[in-house]
């Protein structure tokens, strides 16, 4: 790295970074100073595409309008001289399968779509769960929206769209190509297909023959893919290879340590906790060590995504129901909630479950309806983080929590009392494109770790204290939600496997 840039960090100079985040409602971009003071900020939405059963796509030139759109935003906000690194995140499992010239080929199959659930199982049938643990390091699922069941899934169902993809490619890696024209990606983010070396795991990668010809090269978050192009806004500027949502809004969450815990709450929720103790669990996502820092991750499938869902069938803002609930207190008559819209991920991984409200009676208005969903995305989280604490070993004090859904104080207060955690909020909601520009400045040199860039960039408001009284009300509430869940499986499996 340039000692130009080296330097920068250690003699306050006014650099400003820029992180990126291709989420999967919309793209989120933040503008900070050296030291994490947000400057400006840009969001644009993207649709999703759901005309068949489990489709769940987006178009890619959506997500560039977005890109372009924040960095021509920040232009006219700062110098321009004054912005040395440019940090990508973006959803993941979500795929672009891109031709020769760089050219996607159909819109890209996001983490929602379970249209490959079929090839998911004949992948999974093959692969033993000895051979998932020496490969992971646990028994991680090939599930949907895994890289290899996408690909299988094209292959079987649009031929010539296989036949002329030269890469898989993930959203952020898919914007870095548009802004520099290079490929590669990250090891992390190729999670499922790497090894606990970082390698491609070849063995698993012949099941679906050419997936290994049509996978990206492999670099670390910091690494430079390129340099933004000439006519476009900051031409010149490096730009990052960066990191998935969840890794990204993890930094963002000022998560980095051993014994760290994170809560992102977005479209889904991502609970985590860093730990270098291994105690394989089923349902738990255990992504390969990186620069020291072992992640133990359990996401979700509907989180701020339940909220959205309710606000449609009402035809009122989400913000608006929460606010008409705040100073509400749940109690033995709200009904339950089971946030499996589009199935469920960790820790079940269940892709045929589906949503219910239960114990609904002729009280059940739009306020116990939302206090309902509230409470169930919270159930959720805490299902999650059970397996994570057996997996990561430990039990920690307290959880960062970051996100758009983390901003109506109400919904943490829920979700603190749920856990039986305190949680402690970020000050910039876009966790995940906080944690992309924290990359960026260890990529461009001003600062020399990525726990370094963390301590000085995030910043918390406030924090959130269980309500220990009421500790042994959601404990049976908790129970009760798993009890619904499971009354239901042969129900939902019966339907779900039905021609």
């Amino acid at each position: 790295m340039p000692d130009s840039k080296q330097d920068l960090g250690r003699t306050g100079l006014d650099f400003c970074l820029i992180g990126i985040d291709v989420g999967t409602t919309a793209t989120k971009a933040t503008l900070i100073d050296a030291k994490g003071r947000q400057l400006a900020h840009f969001e644009r939405p993207h649709p999703t595409i759901r005309t068949t059963p489990g489709m769940a796509e987006q178009r890619p030139e959506d997500w560039l309008e977005g890109v372009f759109g924040a960095l021509r935003h920040f232009s006219g906000a700062v110098d321009p001289s004054r912005v040395i690194g440019i940090g990508l995140t973006s959803q993941v499992n979500s795929h672009v399968f891109v031709d020769a010239r760089g050219e996607a080929l159909r819109p890209a199959i996001t983490w929602q779509d379970t249209r490959a659930a079929e090839d998911a199982a004949l992948l999974d049938r093959q692969v033993t769960a000895e051979q998932k643990t020496a490969w992971f390091g646990g028994p991680v699922p090939i599930d949907a929206s895994h890289a290899l069941s996408r690909m299988a899934f094209v292959a079987r169902t649009a031929p010539q769209d296989w036949a002329e993809t030269r890469y898989v490619l993930l959203p952020k890696d898919y914007v870095a190509l548009k802004l520099t024209g290079e490929v590669g990606s990250d090891a992390i983010a190729a999670v499922g297909l790497v090894d606990s070396s970082g390698a491609y795991v070849s063995e698993l990668l012949k099941l679906v023959p050419g997936a290994d010809k049509r996978l990206p090269p492999l670099f670390p978050f910091h690494h430079i893919a390129g340099r933004v192009a000439s006519g476009l806004a900051f031409p010149g500027t490096p730009v990052m290879v960066g990191a998935m949502d969840a890794w990204a809004g993890m930094f963002g969450c000022g998560v980095v340590g051993d014994g760290d815990a994170m809560y992102q709450s977005g479209t889904s929720e991502i609970p985590g906790i860093v730990s270098r103790t291994v105690v394989p669990t089923p349902g738990v996502i255990l992504f390969p060590p990186y620069d020291g820092i072992r992640m133990h991750a359990a996401p979700t499938q509907s989180g701020g995504a339940s909220m959205m869902w309710l606000s449609t069938l009402l035809g009122r803002p989400a913000a608006e129901l929460i606010e008409c609930v705040s100073g509400m207190t749940l109690d033995a008559t709200t009904p339950f909630f089971l946030p499996h819209l589009a199935g469920e991920r960790a820790p079940i991984w269940d892709a045929t479950s589906r949503g219910v409200f239960a114990r609904l009676d002729a009280n059940s208005g739009p306020e116990q309806l939302t206090l309902a969903v509230m409470e169930g995305v919270a159930h959720s989280v805490r299902w999650a983080f059970e397996a994570l604490k057996q997996s990561a070993a430990l039990d920690p004090g307290i959880v960062h929590i970051s996100g758009g859904g983390a901003r109506a104080d109400a919904w943490c207060q829920i979700r603190a009392d749920v856990l039986g955690k305190p949680l402690r909020r970020t000050s910039i909601p876009a966790a995940a494109a906080l944690g992309a520009a924290i990359i960026a400045g260890v990529g461009s040199g001003a600062f020399p770790s990525l726990a370094e860039a963390v301590r000085e960039l995030v910043q918390f408001d406030r924090s959130f204290a269980p309500n220990q009284e009421r500790r042994a009300f959601y404990d049976d509430r908790q129970l009760h939600f798993r009890q619904l869940y499971e009354a239901l499986r042969p129900f939902n499996k019966a339907l779900g496997e039905a021609p």
